[in-house]
């Protein structure tokens, strides 16, 4: 019987092993949310983390398999990671056989002296950089490592914390990089799943790598001041009453009532209840 190499184990165990968990659903993402076009250049954006790891091989395997031609590139930022995380998502990279653009920012310095909520400074930043690197390098798209399990926190967190219904979509168009797209192939992909298959490949990604984790690990509660941690632990206490729980969120998102609404809005616009009622808001009126 023929031997492989952990290179191999780790490509073939994607679509062998966990081709029900990983490669089913993703696959399942890219199809019915369009996020892959021929002629595409795409820039996957590698944290070092397990999910963008998880991410960058499953790109590669697509782009092996595909019958729609699109180009790769497989862009790492580096915000201000100290030299063991840095020597980490090389040697990792390496081990995965998937060849790095990495580039330095300062936004670990920036956000760490910011007052109010450093994380959401700190997103908004990586993001705002990768895409100026990756339209640099002639890319149209980044493709970050959002999965499922974000998706259904992302929600529960906004109705909790942001008094607001909002999900996080699969794809959107960029305000301030004309042309360019975000997309996110893990949409349909299981955090759980993810974590399997790095157990099963013996593998060690990043954390986080930044500076606020230090604190959540430090309260000895797992938590924090991290919301959306408070909201991954929730969910995983409601789960043991109810296993669909996050199923039906994901479920619901997509088929959202707008006429049992009050208010909401729609591509920046606000409409009011009395403006839905009266058939003035864009979809109609409020009959029974």
């Amino acid at each position: 019987m023929r031997t492989f190499t952990p290179l191999e184990t780790a490509e073939r165990s994607l679509i062998k092993t966990y081709r029900k968990t990983l490669w089913n659903p993703f696959i399942a993402a890219v199809q019915r949310y369009e996020l892959v076009s021929a002629g595409d250049h795409i820039a996957v954006c590698i944290s070092g983390g397990k999910d963008s790891m998880a991410l960058a091989k499953l790109m590669q395997e697509l782009h092996r398999h595909s019958d729609r031609p699109f180009n790769l590139t497989f862009l790492a930022m580096d915000p201000g990671y100290n030299p063991e995380n840095r020597r980490r998502l090389e040697e990792n990279a390496r081990a995965l056989g998937v060849p790095l653009t990495i580039f330095e920012s300062d936004i670990f310095d920036v956000t760490v002296q910011a007052d109010k909520n450093p994380c959401y400074l700190c997103a908004r930043m990586r993001r705002g950089c990768l895409y100026a690197k990756a339209q640099e390098l002639g890319c149209n798209k980044i493709a970050l490592g959002h999965h499922f399990s974000d998706v259904i926190e992302t929600t529960v967190l906004g109705l909790f914390y942001g008094a607001q219904l909002q999900a996080m979509p699969p794809k959107l168009r960029s305000k301030n990089f004309p042309s360019m797209e975000l997309i996110r192939p893990l949409y349909c992909v299981h955090e759980d799943a993810i974590v399997a298959w790095q157990n099963y490949n013996h593998l060690r990604f990043l954390q986080c790598a930044c500076r606020f984790t230090e604190a959540r690990d430090a309260s000895g509660d797992g938590v924090g001041d991290s919301k959306r941690q408070e909201i991954k632990l929730l969910l995983r206490e409601l789960k043991r009453g109810n296993p669909n729980i996050e199923k039906s969120i994901f479920q619901a998102i997509h088929g959202v009532q707008l006429d049992t609404f009050p208010g909401f809005k729609h591509r920046g616009a606000a409409w009011s209840f009395p403006e839905i009622y009266s058939g003035t808001a864009f979809f109609g009126g409020g009959d029974a």
